[in-house]
C-alpha cells in the first residue's frame, strides 16, 4: 500500500495550527503535535525538517489563505469598507490566526516569511497612497497607518473576543451581533478613509 504523504503532511500541517495557536512557538513541542495528528516525530522531521520551519509554514499558509480571501479591488471607499469586512469575517471563521499573530509579536525575533509578508502590505500602503493623492481617500492620514488601522478594527474582535462580550454583552455565537460587528466595521472604514469635508 503507498503511503499518503500529502494527507499525512496535511494532517501534521493542521496539527500544528492547533497546537502553536493553543501553545505558542514555545509551548508547542514536537510530540504534541504529533501526539494530536497521529503521527510520529519522525515523519515531522523527515517533511518539515524541525518546529521552527513547521511554525513558519504554518503562519505562511495561514497569510497566504487571508490573502487570498481578502483581495481589495479597488481603493474607493466601498472598497475599503468591504476589504475591512472580508478581514472581519476571515478573522471570525479562522480565530487561530489571530493567536498565531499575538504568538509571533511575543516570541520576539525576525517575523516568518518576513519579505514576502512586507512586500504584500507594502503594496496595499502604494494603492491606499496612490487613492490618497487622486483624492478618493483622505490624504490627511499616513497611508500605512490607515492600513494597519482597517486590519486592527477587523481584526480585533477575534483577537479580544473577552474584552468584545464585556463592552458589547454579547458572544461571539451571537449571529446577530456578529452582523451588527461587521456592518459597525464596514462602515467604520469608510468613514475613517473618507476624504475630510471642511
Amino acid at each position: 500500500m503507498a503511503w499518503d504523504t500529502e494527507g499525512t503532511r496535511r494532517r501534521l500541517r493542521d496539527a500544528a495550527l492547533v497546537e502553536f495557536a493553543a501553545r505558542g512557538f514555545d509551548g508547542t513541542t514536537v510530540a504534541s503535535i504529533a501526539d494530536r495528528s497521529g503521527v510520529n516525530k519522525e515523519r515531522l522531521y523527515s517533511y518539515f525538517g524541525d518546529k521552527k520551519a513547521l511554525w513558519e509554514l504554518v503562519l505562511a499558509t495561514e497569510l497566504e489563505r487571508l490573502a487570498s480571501s481578502v483581495g481589495l479591488a479597488g481603493v474607493g471607499l466601498d472598497d475599503i469598507g468591504e476589504f475591512a469586512g472580508a478581514t472581519f469575517d476571515y478573522h471570525a471563521a479562522h480565530p487561530q490566526l489571530g493567536r498565531l499573530l499575538q504568538w509571533e509579536g511575543l516570541q520576539g525575533g525576525p517575523p516568518a516569511d518576513a519579505a514576502r509578508r512586507t512586500t504584500h502590505y507594502r503594496e496595499k500602503v502604494e494603492r491606499f497612497a496612490a487613492a490618497q493623492r487622486e483624492g478618493i481617500l483622505d490624504d490627511g492620514l499616513d497611508p500605512a497607518h490607515l492600513v494597519f488601522a482597517l486590519i486592527a478594527l477587523a481584526a480585533w474582535w477575534q483577537t479580544v473576543p473577552q474584552l468584545a462580550e464585556m463592552i458589547t454583552g454579547a458572544g461571539t455565537n451571537d449571529k446577530h451581533e456578529r452582523t451588527r460587528r461587521r456592518q459597525f466595521v464596514v462602515e467604520a472604514a469608510r468613514r475613517i478613509a473618507s476624504p475630510s469635508r471642511t
